[in-house]
């Protein structure tokens, strides 16, 4: 049977109209942590009953609010030092237009963070409570945000405005307020704490990758690390020429051996780079003379300094990106390069290959583990609440296991076996003997019954008929979209019994009762 519906997730957004932005896509990432459509749509309906206005982690919005962030935050990063070390006041109506328009979006972005949904640490769960938000950025972010968004760009933009209007100003108030819009400038600098912000955007972007999107995630973080040594030698070369401008000049400093003083903005700023990653690389003074003042020499000293720092924080950062990927991907890629030196010896057809790596990449999702041998080292203890984190919720949906002892409960789950069947694939065929009960975890299935078709899909269940009597199955099952499944099987199941008689006898009442309103699959 042919299914023409828009998947799920899509249709709820689609329906929700404008609203739509501010809940969770339906994407890769989306699908990794909630597991299938249907898990999508869910979250989207946690999200609109909670009746408040949240912006959902893996919303649209959050996605294109991130990537114009980054942006805004980066050119700050770089245009504040250069503003204050070359422009000299004159910035420009461009620029103090900037200036305010970021002062305003982070002042917003200040009071968004309160409406914005948090991926928590120890859990996959979204935080969409407004209390909950606010009382993990308050106690995190918040001072460090509110400092770094103070509109200092309003102020410089009304010093200027009154100097510029004040034309019959005698000199030495004209003196004071060129010094004022100085140390104003300089006060600026707290601005730069806005680089906390951009650290915390990539690290937003990597906290909802996977292992799908590891590659992503790599590219994120060497990304991130290269603009750091960036800003780093950027700064640098902006207070290679800052210090001597807050000394007036002096007649020994470089810039006046270098001839700079009636140089332009990008011969300075090359000249002052230049100066930094000399230093940062230790092959020069970026001239022929050593420091020739106190001043000079310690900004000589710290630009060193941050070179050696610079240097120690990339060799970490390569090292940690190679050495300390992700062991349990490195075990799946080499799994996989055996499976087809594998696949390769036996000559099997190109569309079955295809299939068997599609299957464990459903079926591990790029890391693999021994789950098996996992839950036979650890206690009874853990295995059972381990089995009941994962599948209780999926035994308390069957009639038959609803109201029953504990113990009893538990005993089943112990049982379980957990299946993945791709997308097509048949998971039994009709008049095939039924041998097992089968729990949908995540994933839709299509019963193909003589009477009429049925679309099935997280929390149900199928063919649990034959856990008390065998007989032939007496419909197709077919997946529609990838399955991880959750199989009982008749055999384990009546040993379950065996140890619990009263219920056996409630659940032989059960099926004989239901006989002729359970479909028999």
């Amino acid at each position: 049977m042919e299914n023409s519906q828009a998947p799920v997730g899509r249709r709820t957004a689609s329906n929700c109209g404008w609203r739509g932005v501010f809940l969770p896509q339906l994407n890769r990432q989306s699908l990794s942590v909630y597991g299938s459509e249907i898990a999508v749509e869910k979250e989207c309906i946690r999200q609109l009953q909670s009746g408040v206005w949240v912006i959902h982690p893996f919303s649209p919005i959050r996605s294109y609010y991130i990537m114009c962030m980054v942006a805004i935050t980066f050119l700050n990063l770089i245009g504040i030092p250069m503003e204050i070390a070359f422009l000299d006041g004159y910035s420009g109506v461009g620029w103090e237009g900037f200036n305010v328009f970021s002062d305003t979006l982070f002042l917003m972005d200040v009071a968004l963070n309160f409406r914005m949904g948090i991926i928590s640490e120890d859990s996959e769960v979204a935080i969409l409570d407004i209390k909950k938000i606010s009382v993990i950025y308050l106690k995190s972010w918040f001072i460090p945000d509110v400092i770094a968004a103070f509109p200092i760009g309003y102020i410089l933009l009304i010093a200027e405005l009154q100097s510029h209007s004040d034309t019959s100003t005698s000199g030495s108030k004209a003196s004071r307020m060129v010094r004022i819009l100085m140390f104003v400038r300089i006060i600026s600098l707290v601005r730069l704490l806005r680089v906390s912000r951009l650290v915390r955007f990539f690290n937003e972007v990597e906290k909802v990758s996977n292992a799908n999107l590891e590659y992503v995630q790599l590219f994120f973080r060497i990304l991130s690390l290269f603009m750091m040594m960036f800003l780093l030698c950027h700064w640098n070369g902006c207070i290679q020429y800052f210090v001597p401008m807050l000394e007036e000049f002096p007649s020994d400093c470089w810039v006046r051996r270098e001839k700079l003083m009636n140089a332009t903005v990008g011969e300075k700023y090359s000249f002052g780079v230049f100066r930094a990653l000399s230093h940062m690389i230790q092959i020069s003074y970026g001239s022929t003379e050593s420091p020739t003042n106190e001043v000079e020499l310690w900004v000589v000293m710290t630009s060193m300094l941050s070179g050696a720092l610079m240097y120690t924080v990339l060799v970490a950062n390569a090292a940690a990106i190679i050495t300390n990927v992700d062991q349990a991907a490195k075990a799946y890629k080499n799994k996989m390069n055996h499976l087809d030196d594998y696949m390769t010896f036996l000559k099997l057809p190109n569309d079955l290959r295809l299939r068997i790596n599609k299957y464990y990449g459903a079926r591990y999702g790029g890391r693999w583990f021994d789950e098996k041998n996992f839950l036979i080292s650890v206690s009874s203890a853990l295995r059972e609440e381990i089995l009941t984190v994962m599948c209780s919720s999926l035994l308390n949906n069957v009639p038959m296991f609803q109201n029953r002892d504990v113990n009893f409960l538990n005993t089943v789950l112990l049982q379980f076996q957990h299946e993945v069947f791709q997308e097509d694939d048949v998971i039994f065929h009709q008049n095939a003997p039924g041998d097992r009960m089968f729990f949908i975890e995540h994933g839709q299935v299509l019963v193909e019954a003589d009477s009429f078709p049925q679309e099935l899909a997280d929390g149900d269940y199928f063919g649990e008929t034959c856990l008390m009597t065998k007989g032939k199955r007496l419909a197709t099952v077919r997946a529609l979209t990838t399955c991880q499944l959750f199989s009982l099987s008749s055999d384990r199941f009546q040993r379950v019994l065996q140890s619990f008689p009263d219920i056996r006898r409630d659940m032989e009442k059960f099926a004989q009762q239901d006989k002729e309103d359970v479909i028999h699959l």
